[in-house]
């Protein structure tokens, strides 16, 4: 493990001055930027975006392009490194200013040999060389990361976690993802599947929740948004009084941001469903606070309730605490940060530029 280095420091303390700065813009012009520079790819399965920041991990430029994969992989590769190209040469730079390129892709993945397994959102991918083929289409070695991975690094370079020495994300969407760094190492396994903590086992019970990934008692099939919303048709079904009720009777469709707007105006079934979401989700940080003890731990994706933004963001934190500190040694419960993350968007690209940044200087 290596100690926080006084360079990512004040790297995080100059990025987060420039968002203060300009609020919704925070890209630097490149006469600000410091040498080398770098590029990340943040892989999803509908929308692929490319960034380029500098070696303090300022972006200069970014932009998004569809992921069309019914077109297949290789047409995605041939695209991801022509956005590299354009997203440089917005910056003011030519490719061969670039050090390295960083890519975050989901799904399974061989890490070492820089190839997708199975990718459940990208469907026809399976087994495709993703990492290689990226690498010929924009002439620059590329470093391969599982996209969860990418965003816990970025938080921990220059977002959220700027100042531990240890970090879990757990990225709450569709899905749960996890990064977990340590020093300036992601824990990425001996099997690329290191830190797939959304399959963390909460409930061992026979009829335990099936998980997406065709297993019971996953974290994920109690804490997604797709859990979420399941249960807010139980309940609903079940005959339990919501304003949701009336909501579904309106042609409305289920949603955690439903969900949200109706515990924003006090309907108690929808308060239930997210102080109960909180604490299952409690119960999945201990077990990794336990495990791994980390400086602390970060929520951030789609599901986080409007986060330290929101009366109610906060109060889902709130009671994530409260349920840590119910199972927690005292001693961590104490000392563990548990935060939103604060990168949003751009953590995942800024994180693949970091860890392309880390190859590059060893």
């Amino acid at each position: 493990m290596t100690k926080i280095t006084s360079q990512r420091v004040e790297s995080s303390r100059i990025f987060l001055r420039s968002l203060t700065m300009s609020q919704n813009n925070h890209f630097i012009l490149l006469d600000q930027a410091q040498p080398p520079f770098f590029a990340g790819i943040d892989l999803g399965g509908t929308n692929i975006k490319v960034g380029v920041v500098d070696d303090l991990g300022r972006p200069l430029s970014w932009l998004t392009i569809p992921t069309e994969s019914k077109k297949g992989p290789e047409d995605a590769a041939g695209r991801m490194g022509r956005a590299v190209i354009e997203a440089t040469e917005k910056a003011g730079l030519k490719p061969a200013d670039l050090a390295r390129v960083g890519l975050g892709s989901p799904g399974t993945m061989d890490l070492p040999a820089g190839k997708l397994i199975r990718p459940v959102n990208i469907r026809g991918w399976d087994h495709f060389p993703i990492r290689d083929r990226v690498a010929a289409h924009c002439g620059l070695p590329v470093t391969f990361a599982n996209d969860a991975a990418a965003a816990a690094y970025g938080e921990f370079w220059i977002g959220s976690g700027r100042d531990f020495h240890s970090l879990v994300l757990f990225t709450l969407g569709t899905g749960i993802g996890c990064g977990i760094i340590i020093g300036d190492t992601s824990i990425d396994g001996e099997h690329s599947h290191g830190a797939e903590c959304g399959h963390i086992v909460i409930d061992c019970s026979d009829d335990a929740r099936l998980c997406g990934c065709g297993r019971r008692g996953h974290l994920e099939a109690y804490a997604s948004a797709t859990a979420v919303v399941k249960r807010m048709r139980e309940f609903i079904e079940a005959g339990r009084p919501s304003s949701l009720q009336e909501k579904l009777e309106q042609g409305r469709r289920l949603t955690p941001k439903l969900l949200a707007r109706e515990a924003e105006q006090n309907d108690a079934l929808s308060l239930e469903i997210i102080a109960e979401t909180a604490r299952w989700l409690g119960i999945g940080i201990v077990n990794l606070m336990h495990t791994i003890d980390p400086s602390g731990v970060l929520l951030g994706g789609a599901m986080t309730f409007g986060g330290n933004e929101t009366p109610l963001g906060r109060q889902f934190l709130a009671w994530i605490k409260e349920e840590v500190a119910r199972r927690a040694f005292p001693l961590l419960a104490e000392r563990t940060a548990i935060d939103f993350a604060s990168l949003g968007g751009d953590a995942g690209y800024i994180g693949a530029a970091g860890l392309a940044r880390l190859d590059a200087k060893k």
